[in-house]
C-alpha cells in the first residue's frame, strides 16, 4: 500500500512540474499570439470592407476628377470668394488644396493596391 501511495505521489508531482513549466513558457506565448491574431483579424476584416467601399466609389471619384478638371471647380471657388455662396453651406470641396490632395491620395492608394 505504501508503494502505491509513493507511485501516485511521484506521478502526481511530476505532472505538476510539467504543468508549471508549460505555464511558464507556453501559456504566455499563446496569449501573446492570440492577441496578435485577434488584432490582425480585425484589421483585415475592416480593410476588406474599406477596399470594397473604395472599389465601389469609382463613380464619385470620376465626378470629382471631372469637377476639378472641367473648370467648374474654379467657377464655384470664385463664387465662394465673392461671397455668393451661403455662409452656412458646407463647402470643403472648395478648399484650395483639399480636392487636389484627396484625388492625389486616391491615386497613391490605387498604386499601392495595384503593386501589392
Amino acid at each position: 500500500m505504501e508503494f502505491v501511495i509513493f507511485v501516485i505521489t511521484v506521478l502526481y508531482s511530476s505532472g505538476m512540474k510539467k504543468k508549471k513549466s508549460i505555464e511558464g513558457s507556453v501559456i504566455p506565448r499563446i496569449k501573446e499570439m492570440e492577441a496578435a491574431y485577434d488584432k490582425l483579424a480585425g484589421i483585415v476584416g475592416r480593410l476588406r470592407e474599406d477596399l470594397e467601399s473604395f472599389g465601389n466609389a469609382a463613380e464619385e471619384i470620376g465626378k470629382l476628377e471631372d469637377y476639378l478638371s472641367s473648370g467648374d471647380w474654379l467657377k464655384d471657388y470664385e463664387a465662394d470668394e465673392a461671397g455668393l455662396i451661403p455662409a452656412g453651406m458646407k463647402r470643403g470641396v472648395l478648399s484650395e488644396d483639399g480636392l487636389y490632395d484627396l484625388l492625389h491620395e486616391i491615386d497613391s492608394l490605387r498604386n499601392i493596391i495595384k503593386t501589392d
